[in-house]
C-alpha cells in the first residue's frame, strides 16, 4: 500500500512515518505539509491513501478531501487532535479518523480498513503510448507524461527531463484513453489527474496547473467550461 502523509508538522509528520515503519506492506510515498504540495505530487506518488491532518495552512484537510471525493485512489484517513471534526471527516468520505497522538494498533486498523475498500476498487491498468527513439519503437508510460503536445506532423509527449515523439495522433489519444486524457486546446492534451486547478491572467488568458510541473499550457474558450466542471467534480 502506497502511503502519503500531509501534516503541516514536522514533528507530527516524522512521527507517522515511523509508526508506518511497524506497519506490514507499506511504502511511504510521499510526507508533504499541506493541501497544495499534496496535489502537487500526487500524480507522480500515485498514493493509494492519504494520512491527512484536518488543520494545515492554505489548502486544509476538509477542503483537500473535497477535491479526492468519490475516487478510488487515494482514500482519505483523517488524522488531528481533534475529536470534534470526526462526523464530518465521515461526510467526506474519509476511510477512517486517528485522533493524535497515534497508537501504532490503531493505525494499523485504519490501514486495514482501506486495504479493504481498495481490494474493492482496483486500480487503473496503466495507459501505454508508442513513441520512437533514435527510430527504435519504446513504449511510455501514461503515468509519466505531463502532457501531449501537437507539433506540425508529430505530437511530442512532454515528461520531467525529455520528450518523445509519439506514432499516434491526438486524436487517437483522445479516443483511447478518454476517461485518463483531458483536451486543453486543439493542440493539447493532459493527463486528467495532472489537472490541479486553472490560473486566469491579466490578459484574460486562462491557464491549466498540473501537477509536478511548473508548465501551464493555454485553455482555450472551447474547452473552459468542461475543465472548470472536472475541478468542480473532484
Amino acid at each position: 500500500m502506497r502511503v502519503m502523509i500531509v501534516d503541516d508538522e514536522p514533528l507530527a509528520r516524522a512521527r507517522l512515518a515511523s509508526l508506518l515503519d511497524e506497519c506490514e506492506g507499506v511504502e511511504l510515498v510521499g510526507s508533504v505539509g499541506d493541501g497544495e504540495a499534496a496535489l502537487s505530487t500526487m500524480a507522480s506518488a500515485q498514493p493509494d491513501v492519504l494520512i491527512l491532518d484536518i488543520n494545515m495552512p492554505g489548502m486544509d484537510g476538509k477542503e483537500l478531501a473535497s477535491r479526492l471525493a468519490d475516487r478510488a485512489r487515494p482514500q482519505i484517513v483523517f488524522c488531528t487532535a481533534y475529536e470534534a471534526h470526526a462526523v464530518h471527516a465521515f461526510d467526506l468520505g474519509a476511510v477512517d479518523y486517528l485522533l493524535k497522538p497515534v497508537r501504532v494498533e490503531r493505525l494499523r486498523d485504519a490501514l486495514r480498513r482501506v486495504q479493504q475498500r481498495l481490494d474493492a476498487h482496483p486500480r487503473e491498468s496503466v495507459g501505454w503510448l508508442h513513441a520512437r527513439v533514435r527510430g527504435e519503437p519504446v513504449r511510455v508510460a501514461l503515468d509519466e507524461v505531463i502532457c501531449l503536445i501537437a507539433e506540425e506532423k508529430y505530437v511530442v509527449a512532454h515528461r520531467t527531463g525529455d520528450q518523445l515523439l509519439l506514432d499516434e495522433s491526438l486524436r487517437q489519444l483522445e479516443e483511447t484513453y478518454a476517461d485518463q486524457l483531458i483536451r486543453l486546446h486543439r493542440n493539447c492534451l493532459v493527463p486528467v489527474r495532472r489537472l490541479v486547478g486553472l490560473k486566469t491572467m491579466s490578459d484574460g488568458r486562462v491557464l491549466a496547473r498540473l501537477a509536478g510541473t511548473d508548465f501551464s499550457p493555454e485553455v482555450s474558450r472551447r474547452n473552459l467550461p468542461t475543465l472548470r466542471k472536472l475541478l468542480r467534480m473532484g
